[in-house]
């Protein structure tokens, strides 16, 4: 890639792919989490729509409140973007749970309410009026010539890294994943487990909503979208998540994420139309998830 364009590894371009691939990151291993419990969260790309213009709305309406508190500004705008994608997991987890509906279902359509809502609140107009120091400190830092969200990104991986070695919580999650009718026999809370799970999905998604608001200086509608719900899916696969539940390391799932943004940049240095890049996309999905398969059923006739 560097003898066909010499700008690959320049700095400029590396720290984008850093954000892409930290943005990506956060939101993939929320859905390789609901992937664990057997879930499927087509949500997430909405949820970072909307959690970044309810931030964007929330920090331009307490900036008018509140002129030159900065930081309670920000904290304000912060609680409600988090609180957001909570509350979509938590609907999401109940009608999974308790409604006994398909999570794909579920997801399909809280995905379609969420943008609803998101195009709504601003009519499709990006959201500005945001403190300086969010954008600067936050959004556009960089420590030691990496980009902010790395490090936003790298501390959820390592946290949910802990989460599934170390933890009750993470060992239930793979037990309800792997075998759910055990699990029940077991004494495992199981609608309690999967419900988190979507919870920590949405949780996520608002995260990089944050980071994208932030990032840009604006909320925005057309942040997250199926692309990235298409990508946070491909990744988690990618990095050895099973559609059928119970098996996938977070740590595998940023690696992925690292790769699919490594390609879509290369794609565009290339000047790979963006017409045809999607079609990239689908096909290692379709590659991947028919390894999983394979692979699945090789270990069921073992």
């Amino acid at each position: 890639m560097c003898v066909a364009d010499p700008r690959f590894f320049g700095l400029p371009n590396i720290t984008n792919i850093l954000r892409n691939a930290s943005a990506l990151a956060i939101v993939a291993c929320g859905q390789a989490l609901v992937l664990i419990v057997g879930g499927f969260d087509l949500s997430v790309g909405a949820t970072v729509a909307l959690a970044s213009e309810i931030a964007a709305v929330t920090m331009r309406w307490a900036a008018g409140i509140f002129p030159g508190q900065d930081v309670l500004v920000i904290a304000l705008g912060v609680v409600a973007a988090l609180g957001t994608g909570l509350l979509i997991g938590l609907v999401n987890g109940i009608c999974v749970t308790v409604f006994r509906v398909s999570g794909f279902i579920v997801t399909l359509g809280s995905m379609s309410v969420t943008l609803g809502i998101a195009l709504i609140i601003t009519n499709g107009i990006p959201v500005y009026g945001l403190p300086q120091s969010f954008i600067t400190e936050f959004g556009r830092a960089r420590w030691l010539g990496v980009p902010g969200a790395a490090y936003v990104a790298i501390a959820v991986v390592l946290l949910l890294a802990f989460v599934q070695r170390r933890t009750l919580l993470g060992r239930y999650f793979y037990a309800i994943g792997g075998n759910v009718e055990a699990a029940v026999v077991s004494g495992v809370p199981t609608k309690r487990y999967q419900t988190v799970a979507y919870m920590i999905s949405g949780l996520l998604a608002s995260v990089t909503g944050l980071l994208l608001t932030a990032l840009v200086g604006s909320g925005q509608a057309s942040f997250g979208g199926d692309l990235m719900m298409l990508q946070s899916i491909a990744a988690a696969v990618i990095g050895g998540v099973s559609l059928h539940g119970g098996v996938g390391r977070v740590g595998m799932v940023a690696l992925s994420a690292l790769f699919l943004s490594v390609l879509s940049n290369s794609l565009n240095l290339l000047r790979v139309d963006s017409r045809i890049q999607p079609i990239f996309l689908g096909l290692i999905l379709i590659c991947a998830v028919s390894l999983d398969e394979i692979g699945r059923r090789r270990t069921v006739r073992e």
